[in-house]
């Protein structure tokens, strides 16, 4: 009986070509990868907190939030999933670990998502890419002067954002997309950290409902001026919040880039364009389909 080799399998990055097992180690050289090897982990919600609140900036915080280990069937799904392929995506590494967030770390508009898919975000190692939801958003971000290049292949293919910057309530890829309440508290710690390290914010475009609760009830946390009730979920939907020092944010409700919604017509591109110039306080009338 032939014994198993005990060595991981190497694969070529789809870029760089540059061998790297599944999921891919800290600091190992992985594109835009934050990290280093001597980077600290989290290992449950208080080390998390601990960590985000030491933070110094955002890049420090992409850092640590992307060795996170604190929730043990996250952390077994995203590298199983890493470990055992897609078929069409056989050939490539696989990120495998917590996808950190994106975009310019002076933003004035943040987009939250829920959390990166399974073959998607925690193949490519960033945010929004690798599959069609990913697409839909950047190409619309292009539309809107925001994201140098209209489409993404995987980290390190040039895409820049000015101005925005993509944040996951829950950065790890849940089993069948959906994260545990424990873990979406647990992953609460990164989310507030990165809110408080982004002061120039002025709208937030949430897309769906977990991600519309997800920032009310961050905002709670930190202090922010939240309206009463809260206000509900809907394309289109506009809640006035306030930070303590009583500058005004716009949050925006947007139906989430899913295939579920884009293939059957619940989110058009017109939708999305407005719901996008809404949250960044530009007229939404204004088409961005006729610019050339």
């Amino acid at each position: 009986m032939t014994p198993t080799d005990p060595r991981p399998t190497l694969l070529p990055h789809p870029l760089t070509e540059q061998l790297f097992p599944s999921p891919v180690p800290p600091g190992s050289g992985w594109p835009e990868d934050p990290a280093s090897q001597d980077t600290p982990v989290a290992h449950d919600a208080a080390g998390v907190r601990a960590l985000a609140n030491g933070a110094s900036g955002v890049a420090d915080l992409n850092a640590l939030c992307s060795v996170c280990r604190a929730c043990e069937r996250l952390v077994q799904w995203r590298e199983t999933v890493a470990e055992h392929k897609r078929a069409s995506f056989a050939d490539q590494p696989y990120w495998g670990r917590p996808v950190p967030s994106y975009g310019d770390p002076r933003a004035r508009l943040v987009i939250v998502g829920l959390a990166p898919a399974a073959n998607g975000g925690n193949r490519t190692g960033r945010m929004f890419t690798g599959d069609r939801a990913g697409d839909w958003l950047y190409a619309a971000l292009y539309r809107a002067g925001f994201a140098a290049h209209e489409t993404v292949s995987t980290a390190g293919d040039g895409q820049r954002l000015r101005g925005v910057r993509m944040i996951a309530p829950v950065r790890c890829a849940p089993p069948a997309n959906k994260p545990l309440p424990a873990e979406k508290a647990a992953c609460g710690g990164w989310f507030d950290r990165e809110m408080t390290l982004l002061p120039e914010v002025e709208g937030i475009m949430a897309l769906g409902g977990i991600a519309w609760q997800t920032t009310l009830a961050a905002a709670v946390r930190m202090g922010w001026g939240v309206p009463k009730p809260r206000p509900k979920f809907g394309h289109g939907a506009v809640a006035a919040l306030q930070r303590p020092d009583g500058r005004p944010v716009r949050l925006v409700g947007c139906y989430h880039v899913s295939q579920q919604n884009t293939f059957t017509g619940r989110l058009t591109e017109p939708m999305l364009d407005r719901a996008l110039a809404l949250a960044a306080g530009r007229n939404p009338e204004e088409s961005l389909h006729s610019q050339q």
